[in-house]
């Protein structure tokens, strides 16, 4: 028989707050952390647009030793991971005489390989790269900063798997919890938000030029999207046993309770209505659900023409006439890329504990995909008991996780 597997702690750093009650607050008012950074346009994008993240100040927080291998998003997951532990009653007392886990999602580490780059280009001498560049510029930045600091023994990996990866990382959380290798696995993901990261994708001219009025860019489902907005920080949660979460008296958040996935083996970018409508199945089915118990969908839409298109064919081959409410978080956030999966987690347990559907803002005009969706465009107070997340990325790979009241 699996073993039932619970969130028992969850932390967030993010552009709409840098703790869960702000978090929560920023959702439940509709509120949107996407401005401007002016340097992006002198620095050669075609859209200053961002998520405005803080950079948390860890001076006197952490040792010198090791705050010189954390990457930008290592500090975030840092932040956030600190937070989820501190939920789950766990210390670090806790953590020196148990095995703990961690599986973080994380696609790039981008400052530290063009910074390091850039000397070597000028000065021609590797001896003035910084000494913890080395540990900066890898993508498993974030799981081998979190294992050294938090004193992490078991399981002990990264999840690359572009925009995808936050959800990639719960999913096999989950399996290793509920398969009994592990009774305990921090999982999140994590997201820089430095201008060298997403140059790439201003090139494919991927992001919205709606710079004239910032919380009005990101228009997941709406007829007048015209691209996504960069974002970042870092989600992290405590999976836990049950049983074993009950035994030390933790209070549990919710369940989770199924995870699908697929590839849609076609273009590298190109999106897929049937291996969403897999992934979303897969999981109600792990699950033992079916699609009239869903109180609410996080969908993955970035607000690009064709991701979103895609998408909400699925959903409406899955989901036309129930009940379920549909918002995409990303309306107020932006793309959270290798970071989404996870905190568009913590944002729907938010909701789930406070009994609220955050909105789809900015979503003024359907177009004939989203039409009939049950589009929650402003928010919604009702209960919410099971919800499903959806998260989707670059090579086609495709998650969805499935999340109840315990």
């Amino acid at each position: 028989m699996k073993r039932r597997v619970v969130i028992t702690g969850m932390g967030i750093w993010s552009c709409l707050g840098n703790n869960l009650h702000e978090v929560c607050q920023s959702l439940r008012e509709g509120r949107s952390g996407i401005g401007i950074e002016p340097e992006r346009l002198g620095y050669g994008y075609q859209s200053a647009l961002t998520g405005i993240v803080q950079h948390p100040q860890l001076k006197g927080v952490i040792d010198r030793r090791l705050r010189v291998g954390l990457s930008e998003e290592a500090e975030y997951a840092f932040m956030a991971s600190r937070e989820a532990f501190a939920e789950a009653g766990i210390d670090d007392a806790y953590l020196l005489a148990n095995e703990v886990g961690v599986i973080f999602g994380n696609d790039s580490s981008a400052k530290a390989v063009v910074e390091s780059a850039n000397i070597m280009a000028e000065k021609k001498d590797s001896m003035l790269l910084g000494s913890g560049w080395i540990f900066q510029s890898m993508n498993s930045t974030v799981n081998m900063n979190m294992s050294t600091i938090f004193h992490l023994r078991g399981i002990n990996f990264s999840v690359s798997a572009a925009c995808a990866s936050g959800s990639h990382s719960i999913g096999l959380g989950y399996m290793f919890i509920q398969q009994g290798l592990q009774d305990m696995v921090l999982c999140g993901g994590a997201q820089e938000t430095n201008y060298y990261s997403m140059a790439s994708f201003d090139a494919l001219s991927a992001f919205s030029r709606r710079m004239d009025d910032p919380t009005k860019a990101s228009r997941p489902f709406d007829r007048d999207r015209d691209g996504l907005i960069p974002s970042g920080g870092a989600a992290a949660l405590v999976l836990e046993e049950y049983e074993h979460a009950k035994a030390r008296g933790a209070k549990i958040i919710a369940e989770v309770c199924g995870y699908g996935f697929s590839s849609n083996g076609a273009g590298i970018s190109q999106a897929s209505d049937d291996g969403s409508v897999i992934a979303m199945q897969r999981a109600m089915d792990d699950a033992g659900i079916v699609a009239d118990d869903i109180d609410y969908i996080n969908a993955h839409a970035t607000s690009t023409h064709q991701g979103d298109m895609n998408e909400a064919v699925a959903l409406d081959r899955l989901f036309r006439g129930k009940h379920a409410l549909i918002s995409s978080t990303k309306s107020m956030t932006g793309h959270e890329c290798w970071m989404a999966g996870a905190s568009e987690i913590v944002y729907s347990a938010l909701m789930m504990q406070h009994n609220f559907v955050a909105p789809n803002i900015n979503f003024e005009n359907p177009d004939e995909y989203s039409e009939h969706l049950n589009i929650a465009a402003k928010t919604v107070e009702t209960e919410v008991n099971t919800v499903l997340s959806n998260s989707f990325g670059f090579g086609g790979t495709n998650s969805a996780l499935v999340i109840r009241k315990a």
